[in-house]
């Protein structure tokens, strides 16, 4: 890939093509997915910010499924992987945010590591919903049932370094000593990275991240 033909996308132009694709329209849902700490959740809240108070912020992480039942799979170890989700529920709440105006969502505490059962709101003026999170563009059921939900697909790429370099601080501001965090990210997270970027279609927006900046490039560069 030659980065002297990428274009410098900046926040205010994914703004405008959101706006213009929510121009007339009741109500748009876009999605914001990557690997685990690719930087979604701080894209989608400054979208949030910058586009007003008829864009609401929906995380997909408020359908982990909670300690005890992945500890009863055999699971816990590897929370955060695709299957300690529930993404039959998930795909349910994006259908019903597609066809009802007012929807409770739940969230996901991460200091107290659980679900807070509908602490978000989607309410009767909310136009644009920014769905965040790293399996929106997984082309397996059911979280490809999703495909056909989104008005707009936007894909966050980081380097693998820098992802390992975030989510091993990521670990540490939980609390973990410096040795635990590597194979935090080494045994769980990093297998969720591979797997993600492997199995999900071409999103229609790709964006590079680069610190301060983030790059457009098209999608076919990634997805083949």
């Amino acid at each position: 890939m030659n980065e002297d033909n990428m274009t410098v996308t900046t926040l205010p132009e994914l703004k405008s093509k959101i706006e213009g694709l929510a121009f007339g329209q009741p109500r748009i849902l876009v999605a914001i997915a990557g690997p685990p700490a690719s930087g979604k959740s701080t894209l989608a809240e400054d979208l949030a910010c910058t586009l007003g108070s008829t864009a609401v912020v929906l995380p997909m992480d408020g359908f982990h499924l909670e300690n005890d039942q992945l500890q009863e799979m055999g699971l816990l170890h590897r929370k955060g992987a695709p299957e300690t989700f529930d993404a039959e529920g998930f795909v349910s709440l994006l259908r019903r945010v597609r066809n009802e105006s007012t929807i409770p969502f739940p969230t996901f505490d991460r200091e107290a590591d659980k679900i807070v059962p509908n602490s978000g709101q989607i309410h009767e003026g909310t136009r644009i919903v920014l769905i965040e999170g790293n399996y929106l563009l997984l082309n397996l059921r059911p979280w490809s049932d999703l495909n056909n939900l989104f008005d707009l697909t936007v894909w966050l790429k980081v380097d693998r370094e820098e992802l390992e370099a975030r989510l091993i601080s990521r670990w540490l501001t939980h609390g973990l000593q410096p040795d635990d965090a590597r194979t935090r990210v080494l045994g769980n997270d990093k297998k969720n990275v591979t797997f993600v970027e492997a199995n999900s279609i071409a999103p229609d927006v790709t964006l590079k991240s680069r610190r301060s900046q983030v790059i457009f490039f098209p999608a076919s560069k990634l997805f083949n």
